[in-house]
This record gives C-alpha cells, structure tokens and sequence, in this order.
C-alpha cells in the first residue's frame, strides 16, 4: 500500500515545525507498510493538538471526549476484534484527564496501540504544564516552576505490567515507524510514548536538546524481556534518554482471549434475537 492513500488533503492547523506533524508521517508510513487500506484501520482520540491527528488521515476515526479516547476505543475493538484500534493522545489527555483511563486500560489488556504525543505541555490551552513537565519548568501558568513531581508514564505502565512499552522521538522518524509497526502487530496493550518537543510554548526542551541526549536502547544491548531492566530503564532521564522498546511480553493473554462472550467471534457479526431481547427487558419489571 502506498502512503499517498492515507492522504487527507484538509489543512492542518499545527504550529510550522511542530513534532506532531513527524508523528503523522510515522503513522501514515507504518500503516503503509504494513498494508492496511484506509478502510481497515480505525483512529481514536479525544481532545487536544495531538488528538486532531487523526482529522489529517484518510481513515476511520472517532474523535470523542478529552481523556476517554481509551474506553470508546476498547469498546470498538470489543465489538469488533479483526479491527486494528489505534489511540492518539496528548501527555495532558492521555496521562492528565486520562489517567485512570490509562491504568484500567493497560489492566484489562484488550489489543490496543496507543500512541501519545508527550512535549509536556498542554499545547491546545496555550502550554500550560502537563502532568510530565520536569520540576522547575516555566511556563506561562507556572510562572515560578513546576514544583510537583512528574509523572513517569513508562515506569507506571510498567508497574502495571503493560505487555508491550516504547518510546520514541520526533527526530528519528523511521525509528519511530518502526515502533510504531512492532506496536501495532503486538497483541495485546501497546504504548508508543512520544517525545514531541512544542515549539511553541517549550524553549528549553527543543529538538537539540533531545538529540543531545537520547539513544537507542536496542544499540545498547537492552534485553526487552525483563521488567525489572525495563522499569530501571525507565528511570532514566536527564543527561541521557533510552528511545525504544523497553519491554515486550507476548504471553500476557488479552481481554479479548480471556472473555467467554467473545468466544463466539466478533459481536459485530452476531446477530441478536429480538426475542431474547424482550425477555431480558421484562425480567427488570
């Protein structure tokens, strides 16, 4: 499949230079190459810049609440588990109004990829900090530092034992494809954190500030088979930041394995008896 069959030719309302454009490119390339025809592949979001990404693909896609992109997706990919379910969320709607969405999502396993856009800043309202700003970190709102401590996506999903975690950078995009494919043909709970620099509300986490200091974790040797290297990997952050697969576990069995009602294949093929219906409505009177 070619790329230019994802194209949506609607203008895009991102800042010039901003990352999320990179993250499109890289989504629109790994479904390319993975061969999915636009019909085949649903995107889900909720609210922010990076939850307009799908808006600039050709392809299904339900743009819903801000945070609870991750519920309105595993009921799709519930109630029909041949369709691949893509995620896109910001830091602030996926790890900030998503929280709880995130925890309970990566707990009941159902085979998701969700991709997040993290530049640490609410970048639809203007920058304000997002629950991974660094501590001392200025912004407008926080205009005397972030003094709280951040939030360490990868180390919670770990701690969670998601079965499949990455990170990747806006500045190696054909690594970031690539992570984004291994995501997506994983089955079970997958998340691709990105790191997204805003380069309009961020000017100390710029792109070279990034390329300064991330490095590939499979060029260093990294063993994804063990969460206890992958959680002190994801430690790590400061003078150097790991960038790849920190953990993968294909043995963790889904939601959609576990659950006897999906047994019967998809519900989107099934077709309900009006009379078993009735039954079941008069039963609560």
């Amino acid at each position: 499949m070619e790329i230019e069959a994802f194209e949506n030719p609607s203008p895009i309302a991102w800042c010039p230079g901003c990352g999320n454009f990179a993250i499109l490119g890289a989504v629109k390339q790994a479904l390319a190459d993975m061969g999915f025809k636009p019909h085949e592949v649903i995107l889900v979001s909720g609210i922010g810049q990076a939850a307009k990404l799908p808006h600039y693909l050709k392809c299904n896609f339900f743009n819903g609440l801000h945070g609870r992109a991750l519920p309105a997706a595993t009921a799709i990919r519930i109630a029909n588990t041949e369709l691949p379910v893509i995620v896109i969320g910001g830091d602030g709607d996926t790890y900030g109004e998503g929280g709880n969405h995130f925890l309970h999502g990566i707990r009941r396993n159902a085979n998701l990829t969700l991709i997040t856009h993290n530049n640490q800043v609410f970048g639809l309202t203007r920058g304000q900090a997002s629950p991974t700003a660094e501590k001392g970190f200025v912004t407008r709102v926080q205009t005397h530092g972030v003094f709280l401590t951040p939030m360490n996506p990868l180390a919670v999903a770990l701690a969670l034992e998601a079965p499949f975690v990455a990170r990747g950078f806006t500045g190696r995009a054909r690594h970031l494809t690539d992570l984004i494919k291994e995501a997506v043909a994983f089955e079970g709970f997958s998340l691709v954190d990105v790191l997204q620099p805003c380069v309009s509300f961020d000017h100390v986490h710029t792109f070279q500030w990034y390329k300064e200091r991330v490095y590939d974790l499979e060029e260093a040797g990294h063993d994804p088979g063990h969460i206890d290297g992958a959680i002190q990997k994801a430690r790590e952050w400061g003078e150097r930041i790991p960038l790849g697969i920190f953990y993968s576990n294909p043995e963790k069995p889904t939601y959609e394995a576990q659950s006897p009602v999906l047994s019967g294949g998809p519900l989107v093929d099934r077709h309900p008896d009006p009379k078993r219906v009735e039954k079941l409505i008069d039963s609560f009177f």
